[in-house]
C-alpha cells in the first residue's frame, strides 16, 4: 500500500503573521472584514472625493491612484487567503504574482496613454482629418 502524505493543516494568520486566529471560520471572518473595511473606504473616497486627493500625481489624480493601489490589496488578500495561495509553492506563487504585477502594470500604462491622448484632443478641439 502507498502511503499518502498527511495534509498540512492551513495558516491561521494575516497580515504576515501579525493577526491569528483560533479556527478557519474565525481568519474567513477576519479577511472577510479587513476587505469589506478596504471597500467602505474605496465606496466613502468614491462618494465625497477629498479635495486633497484631487492634485495630479505621474499623470493621474491622486484619488484614482489610491482606487487602484486599494483594489489591488483586495486582490491580493482575495487570492491569498481565499484561493490559499500562501499554501503552495513558492514557484506557483512566483509565477501568478508576477504575471498579475505586469498585466496590472501594463493596463495602467495603457490608461495613461490613452487618456492623455483623449485629453488633449479634447482640450484641442476636435479636429477633424481628411483620408
Amino acid at each position: 500500500m502507498e502511503s499518502h502524505a498527511q495534509a498540512e493543516p492551513h495558516k491561521l494568520a494575516i497580515f504576515r503573521g501579525y493577526l491569528k486566529f483560533k479556527s478557519n471560520k474565525q481568519k474567513i471572518w477576519g479577511v472577510l472584514i479587513f476587505l469589506a473595511l478596504v471597500t467602505a473606504v474605496e465606496v466613502l473616497l468614491g462618494i465625497y472625493k477629498p479635495e486633497m486627493f484631487m492634485g495630479q500625481v505621474l499623470g493621474m489624480k491622486a484619488l484614482n491612484w489610491i482606487f487602484i493601489i486599494l483594489t489591488i490589496v483586495k486582490a491580493y488578500y482575495i487570492t491569498w487567503d481565499f484561493m490559499h495561495m500562501r499554501d503552495e509553492t513558492a514557484s506557483l506563487r512566483r509565477m501568478v504574482v508576477w504575471t498579475a504585477v505586469f498585466l496590472i502594470s501594463y493596463l495602467i500604462f495603457i490608461l495613461l496613454q490613452e487618456g492623455d491622448y483623449i485629453e488633449s484632443v479634447f482640450s484641442s478641439g476636435f479636429v477633424k482629418t481628411d483620408f
